[in-house]
C-alpha cells in the first residue's frame, strides 16, 4: 500500500517548468564557473520546492481557511478579509480554534486528491462509501488483473495477537491465492470476459485509486478508519495511520480535534449485545418454551445465515407518488400551502389537466427536486464484484452489512451474461470452487484465526443482502446508467428488477424509469451504442 497527496497546485508547476529550463542548460553548459551557477541554481529550486511544499501551500491553504472562519465576525467584504489574513501562524490558531468550538464546516474549503496505489477492493469498498468524495478506479471490467497481487495479512487471535504459526498459515495463504489467480488466467485465456473471470478472484486483490475529499471528508474519513470499527481490520487500520500524518502535515488545524475522537462512544460497537443473543433465538422451541411459554413453535428454526434473497423486493415507498409530485410542483411555482395546492389541482384536474403531464413537465425541468419527496425502499441479493457499482451512487441511503461477523461464504451468485457471450465460467466447477474456499476458510478459523482476517478469504461471486432507498431523481439517474446495455450484466438486473418493481405501483414513475433511449428517446453512447432502439444520437436536442 502507498498513500500519497497529490495535485499541488498552479505554483508546482512553475517550479516544474524552471527546473526543465536548468537541465536544458546544464546539457549546454561547459565546465567553469558556468557549471558552478548551474549548481547554485539547482540548490535554489531545490529549496524553493521544500518551501513551497511545506510552506506556501499551507500558508495559502490556511488563509483560505481562516477567512471562512473570521468572515461572520468581521467587517468587510470577503476578499477585505482574505486580503487581512496574512500571518500564517495566526491563521492556523484561529482556524483550530473555531473548528474546537465545532464549526468543522469551514475545513470543507481544503480540497486533497490521493493516490492511492495497491490497496484491495476491501479499502475500495470502503472508502466510496464516504458520499462527499470523489473517485476514478481502475476498472474490473476491461482491466486483466492476474498480475494485481493481493493483500496478505497478518494472522491474528481474537485478542488482535500475532498468531505464533503466522509465518506458516501466510504461506498457506499465498500459495492458495496464487493458485485462484492462476485459475482467474486460465478463464480470462479461454475467453471469459475479465468482468465475469473477477467473480472468482478473493476480494483482497488490489486496485488503484484517485481520490479526492474536503478536509471535514478527509477528518470523518480518518477517524473512522483510526478508532470505529473498521480499525479491527489490519489494512484499513493502516491506512487511517498513513491518513493520520497527512492530515497532521497537510491539516493541521485538525490536529487538535483529531486526539479528542478516540475514546468517544460512537466508534464503539454499540450493537454488539445482540450477537450474544442470536444462539438463544435458532432454536425456536427452546425461544418460545423459556421466553413466552407457548407450548410449539409458530416459526421454523431460523437459518439466517442462509437467507440469501432470490431477487429484489420493493419493501417501502411513499404512497400515491404521482400525487405528491403534482402537489409539490403546484407549492414550488406557486409558494402556497399544501392544503391550498391540493385544492388547486383538483380545480386543475377539472379543467382537463392531468397529473400524469405536470409530472412529466417536472422530470424534464432541469433542477427537478419535486421528484427527490417521493422515495422508494429495496432489498436486494448482490455480489462483492457488483457491490463497488452500488456504493458508487451517492444519493441514496444504502446500507451492507459489515464486513465481520463473517458472511456466509457459501452464499454466492454465478456471474450473469449475454446470451451472446461465447464462454462462460463452468457452473460446476464454479460451485467447487466457492466449497472449497469455505472449507479453507474454516480450517483457518479452526487455527484460531479471527473475523477480520477471514475476510480475505471473500471471493468475488460472495454475495449478501443490502438495502437501499433512494428519492426519485437518484432512481431515475441510477436506472439510466444502470439499466442500460452498456451495464454489466449483474447490475444491469438488479436496475431492471427496481424498475419493474415500481412499476407496479405506478405506471407513470415506472415510464420515467430505465435506460436513457426508452425514457429519452436518445443515447448518450455515441458510436458505442447497443442500437437497440436504432437510436445514435450523441446528445439530447437543445
Amino acid at each position: 500500500m502507498q498513500i500519497e497527496l497529490i495535485g499541488n497546485g498552479t505554483k508546482e508547476k512553475v517550479i516544474a517548468d524552471l527546473e526543465e529550463k536548468i537541465d536544458d542548460l546544464e546539457k549546454q553548459s561547459k565546465k567553469g564557473t558556468k557549471s558552478e551557477l548551474i549548481e547554485l541554481i539547482k540548490e535554489f529550486v531545490k529549496d524553493a520546492r521544500a518551501k513551497f511544499e511545506r510552506d506556501i501551500v499551507l500558508e495559502d491553504r490556511l488563509r483560505i481557511v481562516s477567512t471562512a472562519g473570521q468572515l461572520s465576525r468581521e467587517k468587510g467584504t470577503v476578499l477585505d478579509v482574505y486580503d487581512r489574513r496574512t500571518d500564517k501562524e495566526k491563521n492556523l490558531k484561529l482556524a483550530t480554534a473555531v473548528i474546537g468550538y465545532g464549526h468543522k464546516t469551514i475545513s470543507e474549503h481544503d480540497y486533497l486528491v490521493f493516490a492511492l496505489q495497491d490497496v484491495s477492493r476491501f479499502v475500495e469498498q470502503t472508502v466510496i462509501s464516504y458520499r462527499l468524495t470523489s473517485f476514478t478506479i481502475k476498472s474490473g471490467r476491461n482491466v486483466d488483473f492476474r498480475t494485481a497481487g493481493y493483500y496478505a495479512p497478518d494472522f491474528r487471535d481474537k485478542d488482535g495477537n500475532i498468531l505464533p504459526n503466522n509465518e506458516e498459515l501466510k504461506e498457506m495463504y499465498k500459495k492458495y491465492m496464487d493458485s485462484i489467480f492462476s485459475k482467474y488466467g486460465e478463464y480470462v485465456d479461454q475467453g471469459v470476459p475479465v468482468e465475469e473471470a473477477r467473480y472468482a478472484l478473493p476480494f483482497g486483490y488490489k486496485t488503484n485509486i484517485v481520490m479526492g475529499c474536503d478536509a471535514n471528508e478527509f477528518f470523518r474519513i480518518t477517524c473512522d478508519l483510526l478508532y470505529g470499527k473498521s480499525s479491527h481490520i489490519t489494512e484499513l487500520h493502516e491506512l487511517g495511520l498513513e491518513f493520520e500524518k497527512i492530515l497532521r502535515d497537510r491539516c493541521p488545524y485538525l490536529a487538535a480535534s483529531l486526539d479528542k475522537e478516540a475514546d468517544k462512544k460512537k466508534y464503539q460497537d454499540n450493537l454488539a449485545f445482540l450477537d450474544s443473543k442470536l444462539e438463544k433465538i435458532k432454536n425456536p422451541s427452546e425461544f418460545y418454551d423459556s421466553v413466552f411459554d407457548y407450548s410449539s413453535p409458530v416459526n421454523p428454526t431460523l437459518d439466517y445465515e442462509n437467507d440469501l434473497l432470490e431477487k429484489v423486493h420493493l419493501i417501502n415507498y411513499t404512497v400515491d407518488p404521482v400525487h405528491v409530485i403534482a402537489t409539490h410542483a403546484i407549492q414550488k411555482r406557486y409558494g402556497v400551502s399544501y392544503e391550498m395546492a391540493k385544492e388547486m389541482l383538483y380545480r386543475l384536474t377539472r379543467l382537463g389537466v392531468s397529473y400524469k403531464d405536470i409530472v412529466r413537465g417536472v422530470y424534464e425541468n432541469r433542477r427537478s427536486r419535486e421528484l427527490e419527496h417521493v422515495s422508494f425502499t429495496f432489498e436486494a441479493p448482490i455480489e462483492l464484484s457488483i457491490l463497488p457499482q452500488m456504493t458508487r451512487h451517492r444519493m441514496q441511503s444504502l446500507e451492507v452489512p459489515d464486513f465481520f461477523p463473517l458472511w456466509n461464504v457459501r452464499n454466492y451468485l454465478y456471474p450473469a451474461h449475454d446470451e451472446d457471450q461465447n464462454a462462460h465460467i463452468d457452473e460446476t466447477e464454479y460451485a467447487e470452487m466457492f466449497d472449497k474456499n469455505a472449507l479453507m476458510m474454516e480450517m483457518f478459523k479452526k487455527e484460531g484465526v479471527r473475523d477480520e482476517d477471514l475476510i480475505y478469504f471473500y471471493l468475488g461471486g460472495n454475495a449478501t443482502n443490502i438495502q437501499t432507498t433512494m428519492n426519485l431523481r437518484e432512481l431515475i439517474w441510477f436506472s439510466k446508467m444502470r439499466s442500460c446495455n452498456k451495464a454489466q450484466k449483474g447490475i444491469r438486473n438488479i436496475s431492471n428488477q427496481m424498475v419493474s418493481e415500481v412499476s407496479k405501483v405506478s405506471e407513470t414513475i415506472g415510464s420515467l424509469l430505465g435506460p436513457t433511449c426508452k425514457v429519452d428517446g436518445y443515447c448518450p453512447e455515441g458510436k458505442d451504442s447497443c442500437k437497440l432502439r436504432g437510436v445514435v444520437v450523441l446528445k439530447k436536442e437543445k
